[in-house]
This record gives C-alpha cells, structure tokens and sequence, in this order.
C-alpha cells in the first residue's frame, strides 16, 4: 500500500524551536540547545542559556548537586528521568516545574541527553518559604514516596526525614500527610 507524502518536508528544528513544553539538548548537565519555549519559562534568552550549567535552573548549588546524584541511578537503570520540583527563574521566583528527560547513550546517564521542561505552577503554586532541603524532601512527597524510600534517596535518617514532614505539615497548616501532598499538589480538598 503507497503512503501518501506529507505536504512538507519534517524540520526537525522547527518542530524543536516550536514545541509546546521547554526543551533542550545537553551534555553532562549543560545546556548546548534549548527553544524558545525554555528560555522563556525561566526568563532567559535562548542565547544567554546555552553553554550554561543547569546549575542557573536551579534555587540552590546543593538542590543541583542532590538532584544529579539521584537522578544517575534512575538513569543507569531505566534510561529516563522525571520527577516534578521546585525550580527556580531568572528573576529569583521559585516555580513547580515537571522535568523529563532521556539519554542518548544509556551507558552516560548525566552525558548526552534531551529534557523537557514544563512549568505547572498555575496548578501548584510555590505558596510556603522552604529550606533547600524542604523542597527535595516536597518533591518526593508528592512522587509518593514513604519516609523510607525518601531517607534511602537523600541518605537522611527517617527520622530526620519525618522532622522535616512535620516542618512541611506546619507551614502548609496540614494536620495530615495525605492533606499536606494534597496542598502542595495544589489540589483543594
């Protein structure tokens, strides 16, 4: 059976610059390529983001570094990423953004890679102060994840992971876990 040819030919730059979601091609954590729709989300110039760390995308140098180094494992054993957390814009405002992202060579998690990026903080805002830590542990939460695995993860003790469930629960007046994942999900109950 003859398939009928497409009225132009696939560009597969305009479909990268003209994507609905952030993207960006980069090599061990900085950004060789991103579109418009990335550079904007985070309040940059597609120009001034490239040769960049991720480090810029980050609120903290320490979220940046935590978050590669659980990101290696999930990457050597499936390929791809995705999480959703808090990032930060160029003009300091802190957003929920969900990120994804998939290796070129399976064999160099953090090498070559493409990533994706979209912001979801009209349905999530960023509504408590929170410590570096608070964010991470925020993050994990809302993925589902228990006191153990989040303690494995960020190698804290549970105990100091419930610690800061507990700090979350107050800022975010939630008097239960389910309710607090509920609030920084951003979803009324």
């Amino acid at each position: 059976m003859h398939q009928p040819k497409a009225p132009y030919a696939i560009d597969y730059e305009t479909i990268f610059q003209f994507a609905p979601v952030g993207m960006c091609i980069s090599v061990d954590r900085v950004i060789q390529s991103c579109n418009e729709a990335l550079a904007s989300m985070f309040g940059y110039d597609c120009a001034a983001l490239e040769g960049q760390s991720f480090q810029v995308l980050y609120p903290t140098l320490d979220e940046f570094l935590r978050t590669g180094d659980r990101i290696i494992p999930i990457m050597n054993a499936k390929g791809c990423y995705s999480d959703e957390r808090i990032m930060r814009r160029a003009n300091g405002e802190l957003f929920w953004c969900h990120v994804s992202g998939r290796a070129l060579d399976p064999q160099h998690a953090l090498g070559a890679g493409v990533w994706t990026f979209e912001d979801v903080s009209e349905k999530r805002p960023v509504t408590a102060e929170l410590t570096p830590r608070e964010r991470e542990i925020a993050a994990l939460l809302v993925e589902g994840k228990t006191s153990k695995v989040i303690a494995r993860e960020t190698d804290l003790s549970p105990r100091t992971v419930e610690m800061h469930r507990a700090k979350l629960m107050r800022k975010f007046s939630a008097s239960t876990s389910s309710e607090l994942v509920h609030k920084l999900l951003g979803v009324s109950r």
